[in-house]
Order: structure tokens, then C-alpha cells, then sequence
């Protein structure tokens, strides 16, 4: 249930924990991933290149996952540079991030509509997380939730699983200005304005984005590998790309780090 990649390693210092949301905490979007690839395909094969859709597939399933854990807008400047790249007629990142908004509602909005409707938030959690949210409040650890989804969006959806108020005035998701918020900025300001060193620092994640950042100022990094939407065993394509970013642990869930915490904390 826990994965040790570097021996050693502990989180027992850690003052401050940064949580991602989709895939980390919330499965609610579970299923972003086909949706904005299947958008991609289709604009890179109308580009009439005469490569396969086989490796089209290769090269939107490569920059979609290289870039998640950044905002939206950034997988969508990626597209429009593999469109051009093949002679095609690329609309603006906007337009695609909207075009993949649209799809993605559709899918998800009968479970943002069940949330609203008073069901159970536990079917749209990853197994855990409201336990190790408490576990670490009670340690006294600082909660910060940082997101690639839109800000209001992430700050809804986070109400509706009953987890804001873990993070009072700490959730951040993607703003229209792409200068005002990211993951790397955060943690920028978690050193640079505080008491904090790159050691108290431990992330939760499953995107290469937070892994890396907050591995590159020295702190602790927990890569949930979660296969969704059951989330019960470890995805090893998610695993693979979490250990290339640095993580120094890796989980299916949260169920593990409760029964051992102490070989993390």
C-alpha cells in the first residue's frame, strides 16, 4: 500500500503540506484525461499530416501528461503548437480550453449534481483523504490546496466533498492571468515569505508538476499513483512519471500512509 523510493527519506519535519485536487483528492473529474486527448487527436488529424494515429496519439498523450499539474490553458498552448507544427490552423488556447470545458461538464455534471443533492461526497474522494487531512491538521501541519482546474471551480468542488475547511484561504486554482498563480509560485512563496525551508515543505500529488517543484527546494514528495476511479491499486504508467518527477513515496490511496505513518512522518 506504500512504496518506498528512497530509503531513508521521512516527512517528519514537514510544518506545511500542498495538496493537488483532481486525481489526489477528488475523482469527481475522473476521465479529463480521455476527454481532453480525444479533443487533441481530433485537431491534429484534421491537420492532414501524414503521421498515424497511432503516434498523433503519442504526441498529445506526451505534452497533455508532461503538463499535468499546470493550469489547463498550458495543455491547450501545447496543442496549438502541435497544430502549427503540422502545417494546421490552430485555434487559440482559449478557444480549446473552452471547447474541452464543454466536454468535460457533460460528463461530470450529473456527479457535481448528485454532490449538490446532499449524496455522500465518498464516492468522489480518493480512498483516505479526508482521514489524512485530519491526521496532518492534527499534527499541527499547515494546509495548502493548489490546483490546475479553474480557481472557482476547484473552490466548489472542494466544498461540495467537504474538504475547505481544511484550507482556510488556501485554495488556489488557475486564475485568467497566468502571472497571478501557479504551483511554482507557491511554493516560491511558502520559502521566500516565511519562516519555511525547502525541508518542511511535503506535497501530495499525482501530477509531475507539484512533485517537481517542491523537490527542486528540497522538500518531501508523495506521488498518488491512483488508478481511478477505484482508486485501489497503484497505476504504473502514473507511477513511472512520478518517480522520474522525484517522488520519494508512492501510494494508491491513502489507506497506507494511515496504517504506517510513521515510516512517513
Amino acid at each position: 500500500m506504500i512504496e518506498i523510493i528512497r530509503p531513508g527519506v521521512t516527512a517528519a519535519r514537514a510544518k506545511v503540506a500542498i495538496f493537488d485536487f483532481d486525481g489526489t483528492l477528488s475523482v469527481i473529474r475522473s476521465g479529463w484525461t480521455e476527454i481532453m486527448l480525444r479533443m487533441a487527436l481530433k485537431e491534429l488529424v484534421a491537420t492532414g499530416t501524414k503521421e498515424s494515429e497511432e503516434e498523433l496519439t503519442a504526441v498529445a498523450t506526451e505534452f497533455i501528461s508532461r503538463l499535468t499539474g499546470k493550469e489547463t490553458i498550458y495543455q491547450m498552448m501545447a496543442l496549438v503548437e502541435a497544430v502549427q507544427a503540422r502545417g494546421g490552423q490552430a485555434r487559440t488556447p482559449l478557444q480549446y480550453k473552452r471547447e474541452y470545458l464543454e466536454a468535460l461538464n457533460g460528463k461530470i455534471h450529473h456527479r457535481l449534481q448528485s454532490l449538490r443533492d446532499g449524496e455522500s461526497p465518498k464516492q468522489f474522494m480518493v480512498p483516505g483523504a479526508r482521514r489524512i487531512l485530519e491526521f496532518l491538521t492534527e499534527r499541527g501541519l499547515i494546509l495548502y490546496l493548489a490546483s490546475g482546474t479553474d480557481d472557482a471551480n476547484v473552490k466548489e468542488e472542494a466544498e461540495l466533498l467537504r474538504l475547505a475547511s481544511f484550507f482556510p484561504k488556501r485554495i488556489f486554482g488557475a486564475q485568467d492571468d497566468l502571472q497571478s498563480f501557479s504551483k511554482a509560485l507557491l511554493v516560491q512563496r511558502l520559502i521566500s515569505d516565511s519562516k519555511y525551508a525547502g525541508e518542511d515543505l511535503v506535497v501530495f500529488g499525482d501530477g509531475f508538476v507539484e512533485i517537481e517543484e517542491v523537490k527542486l527546494v528540497g522538500g518531501i514528495a508523495i506521488g498518488v499513483a491512483t488508478d481511478e476511479p477505484s482508486c485501489q491499486q497503484v497505476d504504473e504508467w502514473k507511477r513511472q512519471r512520478l518517480i522520474r518527477a522525484g517522488a520519494d513515496f508512492i501510494v494508491p490511496n491513502f489507506c497506507g500512509i494511515l496504517e504506517k505513518s510513521l515510516v512517513v512522518f
